[in-house]
């Protein structure tokens, strides 16, 4: 049982390093602009309208994971239901003062928090200790795999340090008793509602949301005087104005095709390519001068997207160089990782509708 007085668990790799990854490779493929200035956010109802809701099966078996061991760990089994489940990321210059997560009236209903980080603090960033008032752990440095989980109240009144350099990511849950907040239950409607009357049903390409929600500047300001769309930012910061000389359906669609390359990239290279997969063709001159418009309009201050995007990472290694083979490879590997998971996403919404729940099916048939 948790200290009453300061209730909170920390646990160090409980994630995997594959499943940090997976996990980091779906925010930065599919990310809006977040909550405070700075921050950047994945939400499940996200992917859902944007075609991309086969991407939340890697989220249900950790998040199911993390619920079970909170439950265990602060003594109430099956009382809880989850309120939100988001990646986040924090950029240079986010930060939060003191506070408790449920310290503002429509918050209230939050009981307990879990916060997973996905990559490491000097390694991927700079900054962003976790620090709580009073109590133990006092500092937490973020670890890739390392999970924090603590009650939402004043008893774990806590703040955030400014990051100072890199994006610093996370998975973070809230919890509460109170069955009106259980996000499932929405969710699976926007589920069924998007799956089984889409008008693209046989689709894995993803459809990018109005570009508000992608757009940002340093005020947050929406007249787009300034600013960037951070899609293309962060293609951008990966060195993907190559990537402009091909064509992709949208920018959603070349952003995830992209980030799955970095992220598989040394085993793409066993990867056999089928010929006719690919959907990336060569432009022709006028698409190409379009296609640069385009990226003066949406890239007009290129220094604050580096600022904002060029993690540690790319510093060491420069710009990603992309070996056009391996990148046509991941194509078609992205294609098979997508219709993979659309096909589980498919089977499970039965057992999801029936017990209003989104759940590892495939980990419950096998019991």
């Amino acid at each position: 049982m948790a200290d009453l007085k300061h209730p909170r668990l920390f646990i160090r790799s409980y994630l995997s390093f594959e499943e940090c990854k997976e996990l980091e490779f779906i925010h930065k493929s599919s990310s809006t602009v977040g909550y405070r200035p700075n921050v950047f956010s994945t939400t499940i109802s996200h992917l859902i309208a944007t075609n991309s809701s086969h991407l939340i099966m890697p989220l249900i078996p950790i998040r199911e994971r993390l619920k079970d061991k909170l439950e265990e760990f602060f003594g109430c089994e099956y009382e809880l239901f989850v309120e939100f489940t988001g990646l986040i990321s924090w950029c240079k210059g986010a930060s939060i003062g003191w506070h408790s997560d449920n310290n503002r009236p429509y918050l209230r209903q939050r009981d307990f928090a879990a916060v997973c980080y996905l990559n490491s603090c000097g390694r991927d960033f700079n900054g962003g200790f976790f620090h709580f008032q009073d109590g133990e752990p006092t500092t937490v440095m973020p670890m890739a795999g390392d999970v924090l989980m603590y009650t939402a109240d004043n008893r774990n009144i806590h703040s955030v340090d400014e990051i100072t350099d890199g994006e610093r990511l996370t998975l973070t849950l809230w919890f509460s008793r109170d069955a009106s907040h259980d996000e499932d239950v929405k969710l699976i409607s926007l589920f069924s509602n998007n799956l089984l009357h889409s008008s693209v049903p046989d689709s894995c390409i993803p459809l990018p949301a109005s570009n508000n929600m992608y757009w940002f500047s340093q005020d947050q300001a929406s007249d787009e005087l300034l600013g960037f769309n951070i899609c293309w930012a962060r293609l951008h910061v990966l060195g993907g104005t190559e990537l402009l000389d091909h064509e992709f359906v949208n920018i959603l669609h070349a952003l995830q095709v992209v980030h799955f390359y970095c992220w598989k990239a040394s085993a793409l290279q066993s990867f056999k390519v089928r010929v006719g997969t690919s959907k990336i063709v060569e432009l022709s001159k006028s698409q190409a001068e379009k296609v640069s418009d385009l990226k003066s309009l949406l890239l007009k201050d290129t220094e604050l997207a580096e600022t904002i995007f060029y993690s540690l990472t790319c510093r060491e290694n420069e710009l990603h160089c992309f070996d056009w083979t391996n990148f046509v490879a991941a194509i078609a590997a992205w294609e098979d990782y997508a219709w993979k998971l659309r096909k589980e996403i498919r089977s499970s919404l039965a057992y999801w509708r029936a017990h209003q729940s989104l759940y590892n099916v495939q980990s419950d048939k096998r019991l």
